[in-house]
């Protein structure tokens, strides 16, 4: 990390905050390896607030750079224009990922708007806030392809694709995943939406154990899968992933389409398409989603891929 790299992140992340970002959106996204010695940082506005995401370590010297730069900025014009209301530097390579407040006040808890959507996140508390903001793009499909849909939502975790799908106009949305303080967490964001949650179900189950109790809600018209790339003692990408595929042609009616997605940059879109093609010929791959402008990647197959599947 050094200076000439903290020059290229502020000139970037000042010229973000001079167009004056609204919502929950990321401002400088290092991890696609485009900036050179800025591969561990990323930053986000999320209203804003100013989450600047650190995922390695650096040596006491080049902390209390970045910690100097990092504050620098709020003497900006550009950043005094934004509106910004804290600066947060994360630790995501530290056990619990800490964060430390640099600048001004935060909540620990918040509301952000994402085209016109609503989502509580939780900024200092967990590893992760409560968004992935990459898969935007794949919320936005979604509500465009729920009209009175049913649809099944796989790692639901905070519900973020139900949410769409129910703003979409969804008949019912099913929502699966292990964890109950996520899926508690996609019921508040449905409430904030003001959705009627009778047609929204929460099952804190593993998928595994659960294709009987998925079965009784379906057949769906639209299933979303987006796991994680690992999860102890539950799933593991390369091992797991073919067990839902082969599931999907009895839960899919005759025309329906599934939206799978992987987030593991040592697995390209062909993991996918050739998955389905041995577990499920009855699906063929349509297209990929693009992803968001403001995650740029040196190599579009390490970054997020959503891909689009319909039951021929």
């Amino acid at each position: 990390m050094d200076t000439k790299a903290l020059s290229t992140l502020t000139e970037h992340v000042l010229s973000q905050l001079n167009a004056q970002p609204s919502g929950a959106i990321r401002l400088f996204h290092g991890r696609g390896k485009c900036y050179q010695n800025l591969e561990q940082i990323t930053v986000d506005w999320l209203e804003g607030h100013v989450l600047v995401a650190l995922f390695k370590e650096p040596s006491e010297d080049e902390l209390e750079q970045l910690s100097q730069t990092l504050l620098s900025w709020t003497e900006e014009g550009s950043w005094q224009k934004s509106f910004a209301k804290s600066l947060i530097l994360q630790h995501r390579s530290r056990e619990k990922s800490p964060s430390e407040c640099l600048w001004g006040n935060h909540p620990s808890q918040l509301i952000a708007n994402e085209d016109g959507l609503l989502f509580q996140l939780d900024l200092g508390k967990n590893q992760n806030m409560g968004l992935f903001l990459d898969m935007r793009f794949g919320r936005k499909w979604v509500k465009e392809q729920s009209q009175n849909k049913r649809v099944l939502n796989l790692f639901a975790y905070t519900c973020g694709f139900s949410v769409a799908a129910m703003a979409g106009g969804a008949e019912q949305v099913v929502n699966l995943d292990m964890a109950k303080g996520a899926l508690s967490r996609g019921r508040e964001n449905h409430r904030l939406n003001k959705h009627d949650l009778t047609s929204v179900q929460f099952f804190a189950h593993d998928i595994f154990k659960s294709w009987g109790k998925i079965k009784k809600y379906g057949q769906y018209d639209l299933i979303i899968i987006d796991p994680p790339t690992f999860q102890r003692g539950s799933f593991a990408i390369t091992k797991d992933y073919q067990k839902i595929l082969r599931r999907l042609p009895e839960l899919l009616t005759s025309s329906g389409k599934v939206l799978a997605c992987v987030n593991d940059p040592t697995l390209t879109s062909d993991f996918l398409i050739q998955g389905m093609k041995q577990e499920s010929p009855e699906l063929s791959f349509q297209y990929r989603l693009e992803n968001p402008p403001e995650f740029p990647d040196i190599n579009l197959e390490s970054g997020l891929k959503a891909l689009v599947f319909h039951k021929c």
